[in-house]
């Protein structure tokens, strides 16, 4: 049901217009408005048309060749619109991930009396320390102790500045809030929003299934997403190992791709090196219709998120996109899948090894139709719980009920 009362929030963020994420696109662009709740959005320089009437307002720079000058330009055109807004035309200022554009934005909306929000997508600046220590340790360059410099000062400043001032705090999970919780932050005013699934364009029954030309009679598991090498899929190739030790004729689908390009050739090499090559496929990037068709047609979707510091506070979509399929699946024990698998009951749990993802797959393998029948749950539970839909109502009465009524 629609609101009368309209909240509008200016939102900024770091990735390109349009933007293709669906926790940007789908909740802001989509969902939110249905609810009174209208973004005017400012995003990096990005390829393609603007899509109208997605949001109140879209701004972003203008393209430049130079990495220097394409930062500068986002950087004044975020504080100039910040700068540009009134209490009047604005109840919510909101950054995403961004740290000293958020800490500056925070001063310049406390000057102005709006209220602010920061919403952490992922531990960014964790995820530079890490990689460059790693960097470091690999003997990559000198420059990479300025990437850790940038890491440690970001770091200090959110958690000590940024999200301790901000009026708002939104998380992307349940197992993030509380590591926000014990960094200082005040849990009353953080909100966890995972990621969910817009099942108005997630229909299995309007996907036909497809498989590779030969792949026809053979069991057959997919992985859909990206193949950077930070997801470890090794561990994936290894479970295949393991299982063609009972189903020889298991193959694995990789649908996607990395945007580092030897990723890829690294994976293959790996799977070279076990000797199941001619068992595995990499597609690239398709379009979305062409890889959900694709998932479709395998007997098992997998979905392995690397436990650790940085991704077990992470909210996987793949897992989501399985259930709302109703496909037979096996995710391992990485916190927001497990949470959603155990509440769900339409799918299997597997620990972070390869002999448990294996052995899961086996037992999907031993009675398919018993885990169909499983999985023929697991679209009711998203589109109650995890859909957009959902999600959106949920963070319209925050926004309205709660952000914008504290003092």
């Amino acid at each position: 049901m629609k609101s009368h009362k309209v909240f509008r929030l200016l939102q900024l963020v770091p990735e390109p217009l349009p933007t293709f994420r669906v926790d940007v696109a789908t909740l802001f662009g989509k969902y939110l408005p249905l609810h009174g709740v209208i973004c005017d959005i400012v995003g990096r320089a990005g390829k393609g048309e603007l899509v109208e009437g997605a949001y109140m307002t879209q701004v972003r720079p203008a393209e430049y060749s130079g990495r220097l000058r394409r930062e500068w330009a986002f950087f004044k055109l975020c504080l100039g619109r910040v700068l540009a807004t009134s209490k009047k035309q604005c109840d919510l200022i909101q950054v995403r991930d961004m740290v000293s554009i958020g800490l500056l934005t925070m001063l310049m909306a406390r000057c102005k009396g709006i209220r602010f929000a920061y919403w952490v997508s992922f531990l960014m600046s964790e995820g530079r320390i890490a990689r460059a220590r790693s960097s470091i340790a690999a003997g990559r360059g000198k420059r990479y102790y300025i990437v850790l410099l940038k890491g440690l000062v970001e770091r200090f400043l959110l958690y000590k500045f940024v999200l301790k001032w901000a009026d708002h705090v939104f998380v992307q999970s349940e197992a993030m809030k509380q590591l926000m919780v014990e960094r200082g932050i005040a849990i009353d005013k953080i909100t966890a929003v995972p990621m969910g699934v817009d099942m108005e364009m997630l229909h299995a029954d309007a996907l036909a299934p497809r498989r590779l030309a030969g792949w026809e009679d053979v069991p057959v598991l997919a992985y859909l997403g990206t193949l950077d090498s930070s997801r470890e899929l090794t561990v994936l190739l290894d479970a295949l190992l393991l299982l063609r030790r009972r189903q020889p004729s298991a193959r694995l689908l990789f649908i996607g791709d990395s945007p580092t390009a030897s990723d890829v050739p690294a994976l293959m090499a790996y799977a070279a090196r076990l000797g199941i090559a001619d068992a595995v496929h990499v597609t690239g990037w398709l379009p979305s219709l062409q890889a959900l068709a694709l998932l479709r047609g395998a007997d098992v979707a997998l979905s392995y998120v690397p436990r650790g510091a940085l991704f077990d506070y992470s909210s996987p979509t793949k897992l989501l996109e399985y259930l709302a399929l109703g496909m037979p699946c096996v995710g391992n024990d990485s916190p927001d899948q497990e949470n959603v698998l155990r509440a769900s009951g339409a799918g299997y749990l597997a620990a972070s090894t390869a002999e448990a993802m294996a052995e899961q797959i086996g037992v999907i393998f031993a009675d398919l139709p018993a885990a169909r029948l499983l999985a023929a749950a697991g679209p009711a539970f998203i589109d109650e719980q995890r859909s957009y839909r959902v999600l959106a109502s949920r963070l319209a009465a925050v926004y309205k009920e709660g952000v914008a009524q504290k003092p």
